[in-house]
């Protein structure tokens, strides 16, 4: 993957690692690429499974069931639609303790391939490397004979660049520490359900160059079930399902207190033309909640919180304020909306909220009333869906089939693989299938087992 400049470069990743989640917000969303072809071959849904070495990275409480020890590794071409030297490796360890509970951990790697650097002057100031890492270490203990309660402690690491673009000061690296945490019940008023519940990767925000612009950690929530259709000694059929939600709120500019305006006051509630917040002291430019807010905020951030959108370009081509322009008439007849003759700006004298007041920005979009369109179908929108199915034949073979729902990421797969067990040792197959044109489509996962 040889990109021409580092600003070309790192549209590159916020692509690839967007694919991911479609959570554009977050920082450090490597860490939601799922590990394991026994996932993948299910759509990815794991959390109220988890009875392997993989459980410390999709539900650490899973640990607490488990006898013995076992060594767990995958390997997976990433997303080879895009390019041919993406690469991710996973490792994963577990050993129960006796009267103490299951240890464990994980190793992450996900390699971006080797870039091409240039100046400003495209002079060729020659290559750099492109990864990140991630170490976790898992602990789970019984809290009854069908509980469980898991936590994961963590640190990662990303190298985008040793330097930064053009007069940037620093490097383009982070290093970050998060924490996850699981609980997971046996026999959920019947002896064939099983739920986990997830929430992961709580931490501080991810910062590279520029601290004012860090983005929060992709703190995700997760509840999943499974339920045993078939549960014999030689046929074992489930069906598990997880539900996924992004708890990271992020909120564009917008005119949370009614005056038109986005902010135009300090934090005091005094005047001043470009200052980000209100007279009542809300931020009102883009900006995101730590994460002791956004766990709450998250649920209701497209919904309830905030007003009416300002969606002109941001920077020195906004003027910051909600509509303004009016649509004289549709000279062409296609009824759209052409800013160069169709527009013209509200007269003097109607202020915002005053009938005749233009609903348009400059730019011909539609900006009074967008508060008002949100509703809370907006949040449903946001979850991500997985579902799978895995029969199980003699505890030796497996075949698996999934689907893979992202509304906003505009992501919808099919899955399927299939496992083998023999002697404590285990191999697993996952594909994911999609449209020629989806970046994760054709994407292969293998990944081998070892138990002792």
């Amino acid at each position: 993957m040889k990109n021409k400049t580092f600003m070309l470069f790192l549209s590159a990743i916020i692509f690839v690692l967007s694919t991911v989640a479609a959570q554009s917000e977050a920082g450090a969303i490597f860490l939601l690429i799922s590990p394991g072809a026994r996932a993948g071959g299910m759509g990815e849904a794991q959390v109220a499974v988890a009875n392997d070495a993989y459980a410390s990275y999709w539900n650490p409480a899973g640990l607490g069931f488990l006898k013995g020890s076992e060594l767990a590794l995958m390997h997976v071409n990433w997303l080879p639609n895009l390019a041919d030297d993406l690469y991710y490796e996973f490792i994963a360890y577990r050993k129960h303790i006796p009267y103490l509970g299951t240890l464990g951990g994980h190793i992450i790697y996900l390699n971006l391939g080797e870039q091409n650097r240039t100046g400003e002057l495209a002079e060729d100031l020659g290559t750099f490397t492109t990864y990140m890492l991630a170490f976790a270490v898992s602990y789970s203990s019984l809290l009854s004979s069908n509980s469980s309660l898991g936590l994961n402690a963590k640190i990662s690491y990303q190298h985008l660049a040793e330097i930064g673009t053009g007069s940037e000061r620093g490097k383009g690296t982070s290093t970050d520490i998060g924490f996850d945490i699981g609980y997971m019940r046996k026999g959920l008023f019947t002896p064939r359900l099983d739920l986990g519940i997830t929430v992961t990767n709580i931490g501080p925000k991810v910062a590279f160059i520029d601290v004012a612009q860090a983005d929060p950690q992709p703190t995700n929530f997760t509840i999943g079930f499974q339920y045993r259709l078939v549960d014999s000694p030689y046929n074992r059929l489930s069906l598990v399902y997880d539900v996924d939600k992004m708890l990271v709120a992020s909120y564009p500019d917008m005119d949370w207190d009614g005056d038109g305006f986005v902010g135009r006051y300090d934090k005091d509630g005094h005047s001043s033309k470009d200052s980000e917040y209100n007279r009542n002291g809300q931020r009102e430019t883009a900006h995101t909640d730590p994460i002791y807010l956004a766990i709450f905020t998250s649920w209701v951030d497209d919904w309830l919180l905030g007003g009416d959108v300002d969606i002109a370009p941001s920077g020195p081509d906004s003027d910051g304020k909600i509509g303004g322009w009016e649509w004289t008439e549709d000279k062409d007849g296609d009824g759209i909306v052409d800013p160069a003759t169709e527009l013209k700006p509200t007269p003097e004298g109607i202020a915002y909220g005053d009938d005749g007041y233009g609903i348009y920005n400059q730019y011909g979009q539609i900006e009074v009333g967008t508060g008002d369109e949100r509703t809370i179908m907006n949040e449903f929108d946001k979850l991500v869906h997985n579902i799978g199915v895995e029969y199980w034949y003699a505890n030796n073979f497996a075949l698996r089939f999934g689907y893979y729902y992202d509304k906003t990421g505009k992501i919808g797969n099919f899955t399927l693989g299939f496992g083998l067990r023999f002697a404590g040792y285990g191999f697993d197959f996952g594909y994911i299938a999609g449209k020629p044109e989806d970046a994760l489509s054709n994407t292969m996962r293998f990944s081998m087992n070892m138990e002792f």
